[in-house]
């Protein structure tokens, strides 16, 4: 019996020792991350700014790696076949690590084939209309959508997103009716003609707009305000609390990936969003750092279930299909 034993004791302990020998060297190579978009959009942009320092931190390039297609699965399926070895890690979003969850037939799970990193970005989006709309506030808004139920127009990106889902939610808060128009591009010069009467978007699409004064913000869907925009209120204050909505961005690993290599891609983070040039590069492009302790995997785990429960149900209530 101890003859059968004594052999897997010795293959344990040698294991174990190659396995603390391999975290205390990490990362001895390159590392890769995977943005799931193309290059030169908001995606690559932020990536490109947390790579750049956590590379500082490593002693090692972290190489950005573009694989878009297919609403960002193509790039995010590949992670999860990556094997779990700490060099390979991927860019995700409110769009590829909850959304599509809901409604693309994947060959992966948004949750389980994944391990948390880090919270790295996060922005609310500002409920803005035309400068014609005859309404200055919030609540003033929701009284003329009513009073033309079906009428309004919202731009979006598609079917599914953020800004339509946004949308969604805030007919179902609000009792009122509009229809949504979805937009390959930006619909900004068609709502400045008067031709689309609302827009739930990125602070970066609209603060140019709302500062020139071609546009009216009526709320943040956050509960603090834009440090950008600090008289746009939040929805809290304009009369719908709890209509909170975020676009974000989040790093993962493949499944089984080491708890020593994600403490280490971790602490890489932490490392970069510490830095005040990383931070104004982001508030550059509209995006915020999360707190501090919003910044740890388990932070990142409990806040992706949290949003695949609240928009998962809404998702599938309104029938939205791929495209």
């Amino acid at each position: 019996m101890l003859k059968a034993v004594f052999p897997s004791l010795v293959m344990a302990c040698v294991l174990g020792a190659v396995e603390a020998a391999s975290a205390s060297d990490y990362p001895s190579r390159p590392v890769s991350l995977i943005v799931p978009y193309a290059a030169g959009g908001g995606a690559d942009t932020v990536a490109r700014i947390i790579a750049e320092r956590m590379a500082v931190s490593f002693g090692q390039p972290v190489i950005v790696e573009n694989a878009p297609g297919a609403s960002g699965s193509i790039g995010v399926g590949r992670t999860a076949r990556a094997a779990p070895d700490g060099y390979t890690f991927v860019e995700g979003n409110w769009s590829t690590h909850v959304a599509n969850g809901a409604i693309y037939a994947l060959h992966y799970d948004v949750q389980s084939d994944f391990t948390p990193i880090a919270l790295i970005a996060n922005t609310p989006l500002l409920i803005a209309g035309r400068k014609g709309i005859p309404a200055s506030s919030l609540k003033e808004l929701i009284a003329w959508l009513k009073a033309n139920p079906g009428k309004a127009t919202q731009w979006t990106n598609g079917p599914g997103s953020i800004m339509h889902m946004t949308g969604l939610l805030f007919q179902r808060e609000t009792n009122t009716d509009f229809q949504f128009v979805p937009y390959r591009g930006t619909a900004i010069p068609d709502m400045l003609a008067g031709r689309i009467d609302l827009s739930m978007s990125l602070p970066p699409d609209l603060l140019p707009q709302l500062r020139s004064g071609n546009i009216r913000a009526y709320a943040v869907t956050s509960k603090n305000r834009l440090e950008a925009a600090p008289d746009v209120p939040t929805v809290d204050e304009a009369g719908v609390p709890g209509l909170y909505a975020f676009a974000w961005f989040g790093l993962w690993a493949p499944k089984n990936t080491p708890r020593e290599f994600i403490a280490k891609l971790n602490a890489a983070v932490v490392y970069s969003l510490a830095d005040p040039a990383v931070c104004l590069k982001l508030r550059d492009i509209g995006l915020a750092v999360p707190e501090r302790d919003r910044q740890s995997p388990e932070a990142l785990k409990a806040f992706q279930k949290s949003e695949i429960d609240k928009w998962w149900p809404l998702i599938k209530q309104a029938g939205i299909k791929p495209e």
